[in-house]
């Protein structure tokens, strides 16, 4: 045992978090969360654009770490009761685990994730930009004075890079179908949204139930915790469907993503790439508000963002996978570029079905990105025996591994509330299916 799993049961230091969670701590654990670093997630919305529809959901990046980080205590506590883990596991290979889970998010920048969706060159991922802090900042000099581990056996797990069967055990534990990432964030996120869905399942049950899978290379669970992860899949479907993926949170995420990409036409180079590692939302904010003057022809977007009068963009048509399957799949998983060509040819086109000229920015699609949701295969080991649980359970089989994106993400049209009320779902299928016979005629 390390003295941050110890400081579970002894609690030395505690962190007090929402709601009434005590994150046990040590020095040097503490000297980590207050390197500069760590300490700008704390001004690192969680959500960000979640915010506009569900007033509570302020919490930071921040707060969601040190949650992480005391999941990952108690999943390590759990798995050292494994005679083979205990015996195959060293210090250096815990502390790495520990860190790493801290340390997890430390290269989130801004509205990252709905910037990451849109797949832009010269635009870094938030793992390489954490694996660079792990590697050059105080980070690394804190690493090598405290801890047994090895700053690049720290970034590895942050990467999701393993080379051996312990280092896919700890890798499974921060990134996987039961991980204690998604443990926090679906708790935390229905927390301060004030909604119960992500709430829903027995955590402890779930913990108690943790073993290794028959290859001894990653998590397993017992079948007592089957019930537990069946709610936990529910609980991130259900989230996905009313919070994440709601559709006025989505569309100010397409409000965003077509502003940022307005600037990024303009310097791909730009801000947000240069400087993602040192930027926070009052200064990401700051930033677009200098590229995007009010003579600017994206103006609108970034007023209807975060000026003083809230304006966001009117839901007109909305098709899914199963209802409208010619229209959802005709946008879905397209490159952000190709999707914006869309949007103005649709723009074009009703500009003159509905006797009004509407602008390139005035109208936008938002479909699921490229690229799927980490879909949930977890084994369920009964000591004899090991089974997939979508062979168990049918609500895992229907949430989780068919096409979860397809049911909870959606396709939609999004208009300027000027032109909301001159623009109508049917005259949007019509141009649609017009564009969907060119395209087939090519």
């Amino acid at each position: 045992m390390i003295p941050e799993i110890l400081a579970l049961d002894s609690r030395p230091n505690v962190i007090r978090i929402p709601n009434q969670i005590d994150i046990p701590s040590t020095d040097r654990v503490m000297r980590l969360i207050d390197s500069r670093p760590f300490r700008r997630l704390s001004k690192i919305s969680q959500l960000g654009l979640v915010g506009d529809v569900y007033p509570g959901a302020k919490h930071s990046r921040f707060e969601h770490s040190l949650g992480v980080y005391r999941n990952a205590l108690l999943f390590c506590r759990r798995i050292l009761q494994s005679n083979y883990f205990a015996n195959l596991v060293e210090q250096h290979h815990l502390e790495s685990m520990v860190v790493a889970a801290l340390l997890h998010d430390i290269g989130h920048w801004p509205y990252c994730h709905v910037i990451e969706d849109m797949k832009l060159e010269h635009i870094p991922a938030h793992e390489e930009i954490a694996r660079s802090l792990v590697l050059d900042s105080e980070i690394s000099s804190l690493l090598q004075k405290e801890w047994a581990c090895e700053p690049n056996a720290v970034a590895n797990l942050i990467l999701g890079q393993s080379d051996n069967a312990i280092q896919q055990i700890l890798a499974s534990i921060l990134s996987g179908p039961i991980d204690v990432d998604k443990m926090d964030y679906l708790y935390r996120d229905s927390l301060h949204c004030g909604v119960p869905y992500g709430m829903n399942f027995d955590s402890g049950r779930l913990i108690n139930a943790l073993c290794l899978n028959d290859q001894k290379n990653g998590i397993a669970i017992s079948p007592k915790g089957k019930t537990a992860a069946e709610m936990m899949v529910f609980a991130r479907y259900v989230m996905f469907s009313e919070v994440y993926w709601h559709h006025t949170v989505r569309s100010a995420t397409a409000m965003l993503q077509r502003l940022c990409y307005t600037v990024y036409q303009n310097d791909e180079s730009s801000f947000y790439a240069k400087h993602c590692d040192s930027t926070t939302d009052t200064n990401f904010v700051q930033k677009l508000a200098d590229a995007v003057t009010d003579d600017h022809p994206s103006y609108d977007l970034f007023d209807g963002l975060y000026g003083l009068n809230r304006s966001l963009y009117k839901r007109v048509a909305e098709y899914t996978f199963n209802q409208s399957p010619k229209f959802f799949e005709h946008f879905s998983h397209r490159p952000y570029s190709e999707l914006c060509q869309c949007g103005q040819a649709l723009a074009r086109s009703l500009s003159d079905s509905c006797g009004t000229t509407i602008e390139q920015h005035e109208l936008l699609i938002d479909a699921p990105p490229p690229g799927l949701e980490v879909q949930f295969k977890v084994a369920i080991h009964d000591g004899t025996k090991q089974y997939q649980m979508e062979e168990l359970s049918p609500i895992v089989k229907a949430l989780a591994t068919e096409q979860f994106d397809s049911f909870v993400k959606k396709v939609r049209v999004f208009v300027h509330p000027r032109i909301a009320t001159d623009v109508s779902r049917e005259k949007i299928e019509e141009a649609i299916s017009l564009q969907l016979y060119r395209d087939n005629a090519n």
